[in-house]
């Protein structure tokens, strides 16, 4: 509509204007993905603790499988709003979905102490954990209290030990000797696996977190994005299953 100061959207432009917005960015990404003619790149936002402990090992595997898919890993700690931003894919950690409207739940975050094999030497029973060294992420000490409570003990009576500022520190620290560290599964259990960490005692407590998988409105529509979202949770499943059955 033209008016004294220049065009103007009407009412009825205004009221679908949204929707229509909507509507481009979704034909957008259909269209991005069909147009390519060799390779497709998938962005992927994700902690990177994650990445370097458990993804790096696998990502070959999708990368075999779909090798029109470049993939393009992001390590960061943020949590980006996927709406505005490339990034087609985010892996994130929280309580709830309230991580984006898209995000569906991958993985339930269970937590166990783990310790070099000279200090799983001295420790038979919970109560041993309690005259050892606690190592901490920045001074929390997350876990500790929902791990011990389930065999009657109390947090209160840990004792100092090594403070980092990075869980994957926590675990080489662990793995050194300097005292126990409460680590979640895709942080330790490949090092479990491999030898290079011990678990004392097969409990693992469940702390009310899981890992997410978030997309955008416009990349959920992507075929690369889907071919992902189901490579990816075929591989954790698989590594749920060897984790649980793997003795301690």
């Amino acid at each position: 509509m033209r008016t004294s100061t220049g065009l103007k959207p009407t009412e009825t432009c205004t009221a679908i204007l949204p929707r229509l917005s909507r509507a481009i960015g979704d034909l957008n990404a259909v269209v991005s993905d069909l147009s390519a003619t060799e390779t497709t790149t998938l962005t992927v936002s994700v902690a990177p603790i994650f990445a370097s402990r458990w993804l790096i090992w696998r990502i070959r595997g999708f990368k075999e499988e779909n090798p029109g898919i470049k993939v393009r890993i992001e390590p960061r700690v943020d949590v980006i709003d996927l709406d505005h931003s490339d990034v087609d894919v985010g892996i994130r950690v929280g309580t709830d979905a309230a991580l984006g409207e898209q995000a569906t739940k991958l993985l339930d975050q269970r937590v166990f102490p783990v310790c070099s094999s000279e200090l799983a030497q001295q420790i038979k029973t919970p109560a041993d954990l309690l005259a050892l060294p606690i190592i901490r992420e920045n001074e929390r000490l997350y876990g500790w209290d929902i791990w011990l409570a389930q065999h009657g003990l109390n947090a209160a009576g840990i004792q100092q030990g090594p403070v980092y500022g990075d869980a994957s520190l926590c675990l080489d620290a662990a793995m050194t000797g300097q005292g126990v560290f409460m680590a979640w599964e895709t942080l330790a259990c490949d090092a479990l696996e491999r030898g290079q960490i011990c678990a004392p005692f097969a409990q693992r407590s469940e702390t009310g977190a899981a890992i997410w998988f978030a997309v955008s409105r416009y990349s959920t529509q992507k075929p690369s994005v889907r071919k992902f979202r189901a490579w990816l949770q075929g591989e954790l499943d698989s590594s749920i299953q060897e984790w649980r059955n793997t003795p301690s």
